[in-house]
């Protein structure tokens, strides 16, 4: 498994020797950093940024968060005496990262057990969408080392 990954412009990438817990944190802090109803990091141990480094946002008294000055990519969360964290979604391959756990269940947002309940868009809509995603030419960085 590929320990790499990056932002979305890649101008911050890293790799990590190891990993360790997968989780998913749903405290405000998290939903406000990524913007979303959680956020989902994993203990990256030996974590080296490859290119470029991270920005951070001391977002409480006993942690920092790093981000990408360009893009905006939430990419760790780090407190002392802890291994840093990295966000799973920006290693190139997040599906081999599946959480093993919640924290922060105290300002899990209502909905979010109920999200894979959502119907999803009716077949003629979303054909009628097809040519219009076929024609998208996404700008963000390839998940792989360039």
């Amino acid at each position: 498994m590929s320990l790499s990954g990056g932002c979305q412009c890649g101008a911050v990438r890293f790799r990590a020797g190891r990993l360790g817990r997968a989780s998913i944190c749903h405290c405000r802090m998290c939903q406000k950093a990524f913007g979303g109803f959680f956020g989902p990091y994993v203990d990256a141990f030996e974590l080296e940024w490859t290119r470029g480094a991270p920005t951070y946002f001391e977002s409480s008294n006993k942690a920092r968060r790093g981000f990408c000055p360009d893009c905006g990519t939430q990419l760790s969360f780090e407190a002392g005496g802890s291994p840093p964290n990295v966000a799973i979604g920006a290693f190139d391959h997040p599906q081999d990262i599946a959480p093993t756990m919640q924290i922060g269940l105290d300002a899990k947002l209502p909905y979010v057990d109920h999200l894979a309940d959502l119907p999803h868009r009716p077949a003629e809509e979303a054909a009628k969408l097809t040519g219009y995603y076929a024609a998208v030419v996404s700008r963000q960085h390839p998940d792989h080392d360039t």
